[in-house]
């Protein structure tokens, strides 16, 4: 097979142009296994071309993903982004997500590596292709095709970014290509089951206590084909948990027989947030976010609506509402 050819090697030239300037890789806010992943292993990859290159995030490293950093260069959490001279994006689909702090003024990006049906391409020079599955299958593509070296470590990063937003293989960008490109990564070093362990079987005692308030918590409309579960403000307390403890806990609404969208609203002390995940595509939940200051792909993203939880959720009612009267109308009609 093949691995985008017709841009990896742009790629690979533009990585060497910046032989000679200090580089920041930067990831979006409250990081999961594909942003830490394409970070980590973009920054490995420029520093095999001979490029000075780290990686920066506004937030810690999840506690599932540390390992994979290895011997990286990464600065997270940072308050400000450490002096470089070229700045690249990874997994972002606008600007803003690199966080308040680090976008309140936000430097030229030379480069954006992303696969979100919602960028906007902002970069001088940008890799979108909200086909693929994730960022980092978007690397490893790359980095076959034009030849960049990809040592263990990297191998292992690509994998684990990929596995994380295939859903663990599950969701529909589960490629024949990806199984053979993940295929390529464990003969370079990968660890398919030591990232299985590391992502999946270490979870607080917090975020179980936290996955119980949740389910107790869901409500169905639209005729039960959306399931809304919702984390309140005293919930954090009592149970002890962090926003990282939230990583999955949306796919236990989405999952649901029945259910075609599901969501998740955390309240905090001074705002809310949530996430959108659908079984279908149709649904365009991306959409569905960009009515309340978010964006994503198509069947999986989050919002940020600036609004109290009151005020908030009969919005979020009456556009689900909305949007699932405009899919069936648009439903063929039996010819009956």
């Amino acid at each position: 097979m093949t691995y985008l050819p017709e841009h990896a090697w742009q790629f690979r030239r533009l990585l060497e142009s910046l032989r000679g300037k200090r580089v920041a890789v930067l990831g979006h806010v409250r990081p999961d296994g594909d942003c830490i992943g394409s970070q980590v292993a973009l920054v490995r990859m420029l520093r095999a071309l001979g490029v000075d290159a780290f990686a920066v995030n506004q937030h810690e490293v999840p506690k599932n993903c540390q390992k994979f950093v290895g011997d990286t260069p990464f600065f997270a959490p940072v308050k400000s982004i450490p002096a470089a001279d070229i700045h690249i994006t990874t997994d972002c689909a606008e600007l803003n997500r690199i966080g308040l702090v680090l976008s309140a003024n936000p430097p030229p990006i030379f480069m954006c590596v992303d696969h979100h049906i919602s960028n906007i391409t902002f970069a001088e020079h940008n890799f979108v292709y909200p086909n693929l599955g994730a960022a980092c299958e978007i690397l490893a593509r790359f980095a076959f095709e034009a030849e960049i070296p990809v040592d263990a470590t990297t191998a292992q990063a690509l994998y684990v970014g990929i596995a994380t937003d295939t859903g663990q293989f599950c969701y529909s960008g589960s490629t024949s290509d990806v199984f053979r490109i993940c295929a390529r990564l464990i003969e370079h070093g990968a660890n398919a089951a030591g990232a299985s362990s590391e992502l999946y079987e270490h979870e607080s005692r917090s975020k179980l206590a936290l996955l119980q308030r949740f389910l107790a918590s869901f409500e169905y409309i639209c005729n039960n084909r959306v399931c809304i579960g919702t984390i309140t403000r005293d919930v954090w307390t009592a149970t002890g948990a962090t926003k990282e403890d939230t990583e999955g806990l949306v796919n236990y609404a989405r999952v649901i027989d029945g259910v075609e969208i599901g969501v998740l609203i955390e309240e905090h002390a001074d705002f809310i947030k949530g996430s959108f995940r659908a079984k279908d595509a149709v649904h365009r939940v991306d959409q569905i976010a960009a009515s309340f200051n978010g964006g994503g792909h198509a069947c999986a993203a989050g919002f940020n609506p600036g609004k109290t939880l009151a005020e908030f959720r009969p919005l979020l009612i009456q556009r689900l509402e909305a949007h699932f009267a405009a899919i069936d109308a648009a439903a063929p009609r039996s010819s009956n």
